[in-house]
């Protein structure tokens, strides 16, 4: 079978197998999980393609969390509006995301653009999510939490889909020497 083929397959049946876990179990959001699905693939699909998407979507969650305490914390909403002091906040706080790609493990922009995001699409649509008190919870209800889990186990999948894939196109005495 071709590799686009078993990659496919491989991609099917596991994205079948993490949607029914995420469901059953819940807690976690399966459209993070597949963010960072994409992602691994986006960076190489590879051993350091994993690395690169658990550090850098953690990092992205992690300041997106920090933006948010600070629009919720420090009351200049009420003075420029809230769009605007969003704004501001958003801006500065993905300037230093981008920055911080001088550090050589978080040198891989959009894997922390994505986990950036991830936090904010999960506190825009979860009711509840978006107080001091939820992002600082040690639980499921903490936007942070909730994606970094969602977003590691994504990128394990992503991981698996990718040896699955490879298995289905490794020819029979390819197996043998494994």
């Amino acid at each position: 079978m071709s590799q686009l083929t078993a990659l496919s397959l491989a991609i099917g049946v596991l994205g079948a197998v993490a949607t029914f876990l995420f469901l059953q179990f819940g807690g976690i959001v399966i459209w993070a999980a597949f963010v960072a699905w994409g992602c691994f693939f986006h960076c190489g699909g590879n051993t350091d393609a994993l690395r690169n998407t658990i550090v850098g979507n953690i990092f992205g969650a992690l300041v997106a969390t920090i933006a948010a305490m600070i629009i919720l914390s420090i009351p200049l909403g009420d003075t420029l509006g809230l769009p605007l002091w969003a704004g501001i906040v958003v801006g500065v706080t993905v300037i230093a995301l981008c920055m911080a790609a001088n550090i050589q493990a978080l040198s891989v922009i959009p894997a922390s653009v994505y986990g950036y995001a991830c936090v904010f699409a999960y506190l825009l649509q979860t009711k509840d999510a978006l107080s001091v008190a939820a992002l600082t919870s040690p639980n499921f209800g903490n936007a942070f939490v909730t994606v970094a889990v969602s977003m590691v186990i994504g990128a394990l999948f992503g991981y698996a889909s990718g040896k699955l894939g490879a298995a289905f196109t490794a020819k029979p005495q390819d197996l043998k020497a494994a």
